[in-house]
């Protein structure tokens, strides 16, 4: 199963990963700029990382999350989380043409929960599932 991991991750990389990861990077060096957005940097990079290498890990809910996790999550929803949905649904239709790019538009497809509600939440090996992510 690791090797399998590993592969996807390799092809993942090549086909979407390098530069998914690079616009969030990018976004996150953005975000960084203001002290009010710090925050939003930070789960920038996060998601970044997520969208390097997606596979054998799952977005899980923080079990300390509270009331500004979700009031970060709305402001973050108006502003670049339905953006990022749309940018995710489109790569994923893009992959899913050929039949080794299923798992690839899986992944992007997966990535959706984190681009709506990157707070509150984090991305966890899936051998240490917790509870499902939540907005």
């Amino acid at each position: 199963m690791a090797l399998l991991r590993l592969i996807l991750n390799v092809i993942w990389l090549f086909v979407a990963g390098f530069w998914l990861a690079v616009g969030y990077a990018f976004a996150g060096l953005i975000c960084c700029i203001l002290i009010v957005t710090i925050p939003f940097g930070v789960a920038s990079f996060r998601m970044a990382n997520y969208a390097f290498w997606p596979f054998g890990r799952e977005l899980v809910r923080r079990p300390d999350a509270g009331a500004a996790s979700k009031v970060g999550n709305v402001i973050w929803i108006i502003v670049a989380g339905w953006w990022l949905t749309i940018g995710h649904i489109a790569t994923a239709l893009g992959l899913a043409v050929t039949i080794v790019g299923i798992p690839m538009a899986w992944a992007s497809l997966k990535m959706i929960p984190v681009a709506l509600a990157p707070f509150g939440n984090e991305i966890v090996s899936s051998e240490n599932r917790r509870e499902p992510w939540q907005i």
